[in-house]
Order: structure tokens, then C-alpha cells, then sequence
């Protein structure tokens, strides 16, 4: 399998169909995300985002990152900022990441998850994600990374839902 990896660019709206589109496979193959968002193309387009890139490969989108601003339930920046004495508003959020089932083993993820993390940086901030516990495979992806896990907690996302999450630093 070829391993040279794609290239990375900023997402456009043209892109957004192709990433609900592979948004889809990922969720059918891997339950990300756990809830399929009533409108994904807006689950996709952040209100507090401050960057979304996708990678091609082979001429199509092949994978997705977003990076936001601190928003309210958001526990990793507040996790952070207790263990680094600092306000969590000095973090940015890595989120919405999912590479294709087709476009696996190409260094995709970790294309995304650098150019996510080089934009929270270049603004003076520190990236920061959750990620379900049941998806062992993006915790092993930022393991990889060098990314640290500050705690495994229990958040609420609904009256009748309770979802295990890892929080991790870069």
C-alpha cells in the first residue's frame, strides 16, 4: 500500500457535501459520530471554529479536521487549564476528525492533526480534544502523537445518554 500521504487545505463550502458524505461511511463502519446529527453539514461548521481543513487523496476529500474555541460542556480546556494553572479559554478544541474508510493507512489523521495543531499554536493557543473511550482506534492515533490523557470522565450529552470520554493535550 502506497503510504505517501495526501494534502491538506482549508475546507470549502464545496467540500461540505463530499465530507457528509464521508462523514457517513465513517458513522455506518465506526459509530463516529456516536449520534448521527439531524443536520451534518452544520455539525460539521462550527459557530466558534477557527479553522476546517480537509485532505485529499486521489483527488477526492478523504478525511476532516476542525479546531474551535472553548465552548460551554467542553471539559478537556477546563481539565488543562486546572493542571496548567491557566484559564481553559487559552485552549482550542481539535474535533470533528475522521479519515475515510478507503483512505486509511496514507498518514491522513495524523496530516489532519497537525495541521490542526499548528493553527491553535500559530494563535498563541493549546490544542486539546475528548474522544469517546469506545473509539480505541483515534486514542491509539493520538497516543501515537505524543498527545497526553489528562482523565477519563463521564459526560452527560443528553437526559438518558452518559458517554465515557478520554481528554488529551498536545
Amino acid at each position: 500500500m502506497d503510504k505517501t500521504p495526501g494534502r491538506v487545505r482549508p475546507r470549502t463550502e464545496d467540500d461540505l457535501q463530499a465530507c457528509v458524505r464521508v462523514l457517513g461511511e465513517v458513522h455506518r463502519q465506526d459509530g463516529y459520530p456516536v449520534n448521527w446529527p439531524a443536520r451534518p453539514g452544520e455539525w460539521l461548521t462550527h459557530a466558534a471554529a477557527l479553522g476546517n481543513w480537509v485532505a485529499d487523496l486521489d483527488g477526492r476529500v478523504a478525511g476532516h479536521v476542525g479546531l474551535t474555541r472553548s465552548a460551554e460542556g467542553d471539559l478537556a480546556p477546563v481539565l488543562w487549564g486546572e493542571r496548567n494553572g491557566t484559564s481553559g479559554e487559552r485552549a482550542a478544541v481539535v474535533g470533528r476528525l475522521f479519515v475515510a474508510p478507503w483512505a486509511r493507512g496514507h498518514g491522513i489523521g495524523a496530516l489532519l492533526m497537525g495541521r490542526a495543531v499548528a493553527e491553535a499554536r500559530h494563535r498563541g493557543l493549546h490544542p486539546v480534544l475528548d474522544v469517546v473511550a469506545s473509539d480505541t482506534a483515534a486514542a491509539a492515533l493520538y497516543e501515537r502523537l505524543g498527545w497526553t490523557r489528562l482523565a477519563t470522565v463521564e459526560q452527560r450529552w443528553s437526559a438518558s445518554q452518559v458517554v465515557t470520554v478520554h481528554c488529551y493535550f498536545a
